[in-house]
């Protein structure tokens, strides 16, 4: 169980600070979640605690593992991906859902890359934003630095 001031990552929404674990009731049924402030948009999220572990949730990464997710989004490695791009939406969605913030980094990288060659679906760019927005609240997280720094070092990785 984590506390008051941890850091974790909820998988589709990304990373933010616990400030508070409270009862809520919700659909006649009381549960208790974290309240995790998100630093993107500023956004409170509800986490049911007996189930956030297979909803994916962990703890937030050292700056050496972001460090690495830093080097993926720089590096030239290729994956083969559907062409029709309501195939590779759905590829693509079940890498972020991973909660695997590799996969994450990898799916921003391609989404990029394509979006540089021909434009992107109006679906493919939002997942391309909250894929980098994930990533992008936990490097905030991690190197504690502000949402427009870390943006900007993501931008900057992507476009070498």
């Amino acid at each position: 169980m984590y506390t008051i001031g941890d850091k974790i990552v909820y998988p589709m929404q990304g990373a933010g600070v616990i400030v508070n674990i409270a009862d809520k009731e919700i659909l006649d049924e009381v549960r208790t979640y974290y309240i995790l402030k998100l630093p993107i948009k500023d956004m409170e999220v509800m986490v049911p605690v007996d189930n956030a572990q297979e909803l994916g949730v962990r703890e937030v990464l050292s700056k050496e593992d972001m460090d690495k997710v830093l080097e993926l989004l720089k590096s030239e490695e290729r994956i083969e991906m559907p062409k029709n791009w309501n195939r590779r939406y759905r590829f693509n969605m079940d890498r972020i859902k991973s909660g695997n913030v590799l996969e994450i980094a990898r799916v921003v990288r391609a989404l990029e890359r394509i979006d540089s060659q021909k434009s992107l679906s109006t679906g493919e760019r939002k997942l391309l934003n909250n894929a980098k927005q994930i990533i992008v609240s936990e490097m905030v997280l991690v190197y504690d630095e502000d949402v427009e720094v870390v943006t900007t070092l993501v931008d900057e990785a992507i476009l070498g």
